[in-house]
């Protein structure tokens, strides 16, 4: 009797291990062909996200750490991405929690910025405008708006004639003409017009993204080229990232949004390809580095998401994205997580250590956050 007891206290006991062991999404047992667990995306965003809080909020200082492993350096832009990927998760489940994550970020990080909204770097407050246009649209609250309003007046200063237009990318350096103070503003006036309908924000939207395309896109190929010296006509060809992709597609899809025009989705689908011809290592967008290359391809997929749900989008072109992105998604969580905190690295294939940077962990949690977004629209299973 006593070891027919201890036979059924064993059973038991590995019956509870695998029943939490499965709780870690597409952990669970596999079937005798190795066949891989379907994830159910929704809880894999939640394990993420809540990952970056738990690991990288600064509750005292209410902004996001450097990094989880005791850097408590305040980093503007990055920030704005932190408050991105907190606005996914509420939106996604209306946990009150997040909420407050966005009320006090609201707070702290005007304080760590020298208490203004202000910053030399015109790409950085675009950044954050685009964040706080979201979390107004998220929770009504005007102050958010108000706010990115503000921020649009600065960014407009930003605007000379130097390579024929174009805003600047930092205050002192206005010879400097980039992607990425280019592409975020033109999304910016772009969902601005569709928020408040004001005409001149639509005209903004048209001038930054015709001189964007003109100056720093490649239109055979779909490579964006990072900057222009204006000093001496010189296009920099040789840094070509993945969100300066993104943005520029991202914001051909608004325009798209805005003028219905096939011809926007198809710069943005042009982009899109190259990025995932060139800017891949097998099929997976590729490491770019921790420190703000962490947060590159991330910033990709965030706007490569918006491309995928439009409806005028060609079928076999959205089943060819869903199948990249997916791809992706799957990799880094099954090959590229480390599951006992759920940090991502630089590289989607690589597990990080128990130390990771915010950049690079806000990538990750911006894939997850995005498929699980695509299957509750059912996009992928």
């Amino acid at each position: 009797m006593k070891k027919n007891y201890q036979y059924l206290l064993m059973l038991f006991i590995l019956f509870a291990w695998g029943c939490e062991k499965g709780d870690i999404p597409g952990d669970g047992d596999k079937d005798d062909d190795d066949d891989k667990v379907e994830i159910n995306w929704n809880d894999a965003a939640n394990s993420s996200s809540d990952a970056l809080i738990s690991s990288f909020w600064n509750s005292s200082g209410q902004y996001f750490n450097t990094n989880n492993g005791g850097n408590t350096t305040f980093q503007y832009w990055p920030n704005a991405h932190a408050l991105d990927v907190v606005i996914d998760a509420y939106v996604r489940t209306n946990n009150q929690s997040y909420k407050t994550i966005i009320e006090q970020w609201f707070t702290g990080v005007k304080a760590r910025n020298g208490n203004t909204w202000n910053n030399d770097f015109y790409d950085d407050m675009e950044w954050n405008a685009l964040a706080l246009l979201r979390a107004f649209k998220a929770t009504n609250d005007p102050k958010y708006k108000d706010v990115a309003l503000e921020l649009w007046g600065y960014i407009k200063e930003g605007w000379n004639d130097n390579a024929g237009g174009g805003i600047t990318w930092k205050k002192g350096m206005e010879w400097s003409k980039n992607a990425c103070s280019n592409g975020p503003a033109a999304i910016l006036a772009a969902r601005l017009y569709q928020e408040f309908g004001n005409p001149e924000d639509k005209e903004w939207a048209l001038r930054i993204y015709d001189w964007l395309k003109s100056t720093l896109v490649n239109t055979n190929s779909g490579a964006v080229w990072d900057s222009i010296d204006s000093r001496e006509g010189k296009i920099n060809k040789d840094w070509i990232f993945t969100y300066n992709q993104g943005t520029y597609l991202g914001a051909a899809v608004e325009l798209h949004k805005i003028l219905n025009e096939k011809s926007y989705l198809n710069d943005a689908a042009l982009a899109a390809d190259y990025t995932m011809s060139s800017l891949v290592n097998n099929s997976i967008l590729k490491s770019e580095g921790d420190g703000d290359g962490g947060l590159f391809k991330g910033i990709f997929v965030r706007y490569f998401t918006q491309l995928i749900i439009q409806e005028r989008l060609d079928e076999p072109v959205r089943r060819r994205y869903l199948q990249f992105i997916k791809l992706n998604a799957e990799t880094l969580w099954n090959e590229g997580t480390n599951k006992q905190n759920f940090l991502f690295s630089p590289n989607w294939r690589v597990k990080p250590g128990n130390t990771t940077g915010l950049t690079e962990q806000l990538s990750g949690c911006m894939l997850i956050e995005s498929a699980a977004y695509l299957q509750k629209e059912n996009y992928i299973d």
